[in-house]
């Protein structure tokens, strides 16, 4: 297994306040994985913030399904038009993103995620796994 990337909180918080984001109504946070960057961009571009459970990888990475399961969760309610900022930490296949925005069709929506593959990509440079901060017992702020 090859080594992870080790990025600070600070220089990720940066490299998203430092970002240039499309008109966004609402940020939808993918949960687990998405939840903090959700979390971080909502609160920096002064959105509205929702979390959707969707699962389709396990701790270690490996998918635990053939496709991304909802895990009960409702959409909120919001008026047609809308434009969303669909977010998660890491995107490898595109399936978890593909899964929820299929759900969002009367709105419109980015994908963006910290690595990986989506319509907005904070870090497109970092080809390893990353030790997230907010994942890890001792992390460097």
């Amino acid at each position: 297994m090859s080594q992870k990337v080790a990025l600070p909180f600070s220089e990720i918080s940066q490299a998203i306040k430092g970002f240039s984001f499309p008109r966004t109504d609402w940020v939808l946070g993918i949960g687990r994985g998405g939840i903090v960057p959700a979390s971080i961009v909502a609160h920096q571009l002064g959105c509205s913030l929702a979390i959707v459970q969707v699962n389709y990888r396990d701790d270690q990475n490996q998918p635990v399904y053939e496709n991304p399961v909802w895990l009960n969760t409702k959409l909120p309610k919001l008026p047609p038009e809308t434009h969303i900022l669909l977010v998660d930490d890491v995107s490898v296949t595109g399936k978890t993103l593909k899964t929820v925005k299929a759900e969002l069709a009367e709105y419109r929506v980015t994908t963006f995620v910290l690595k990986g593959k989506a319509d907005l990509v904070v870090f497109p440079d970092i080809g390893t796994c990353v030790d997230w901060p907010w994942k890890s017992i001792n992390y460097e702020v």
